[in-house]
């Protein structure tokens, strides 16, 4: 059975279309930049509703409440198998004051120290053409059907 996620992608209509997407903290992610940003995401608890996965790990990610209404994108299967589920709404926020929860690990490898880490450690807004140069490889899926579900309403 394939792992499964949720996740939101909050946009917004400045000079043109913008989403908001979320680079992972740890120290794995440091130097990655291209292909490395993700739509603020996570796996369900048990029997959780999607959606409410989506909202609970944007909030989690982000420090903000998402509010709808919410665009059902269709999921996506990224390359590492995994399934992820997504909506869409229109939303705004300064990317530079979002706080992320945090998760432990242990680091250096195989140094029997556990330090903390952010989930993501910073958002950011980007036009389409640098959100497809960002966003991790199968995503971009994500942000080309809202382009076109947005062109639709125009």
């Amino acid at each position: 059975m394939p792992r499964l996620s949720a996740g939101l992608l909050m946009y917004r209509i400045k000079d043109g279309l913008e989403v908001l997407l979320a680079h992972p903290g740890g120290p794995y992610f440091v130097n990655k930049d291209d292909g490395a940003w993700s739509i603020p995401k996570g796996e369900p608890d048990a029997d959780e509703d999607l959606l409410l996965t989506a909202q609970r790990e944007f909030e989690e990610e982000t420090g903000l409440k998402p509010t709808g209404p919410f665009i059902p994108l269709k999921p996506i299967q990224q390359k590492g198998g995994k399934i992820v589920h997504a909506w869409a709404f229109e939303g705004d926020c300064d990317p530079t004051t979002l706080k992320s929860n945090t998760f432990t690990m242990e680091w250096p490898p195989h140094s029997g120290r556990q330090m903390e880490f952010p989930e993501i450690d910073r958002a950011e807004f980007f036009d389409m053409d640098m959100a497809r140069k960002k966003i991790k490889a199968g995503q971009e899926k994500l942000i080309e059907e809202l382009e076109g579900v947005l062109q639709r309403h125009d």
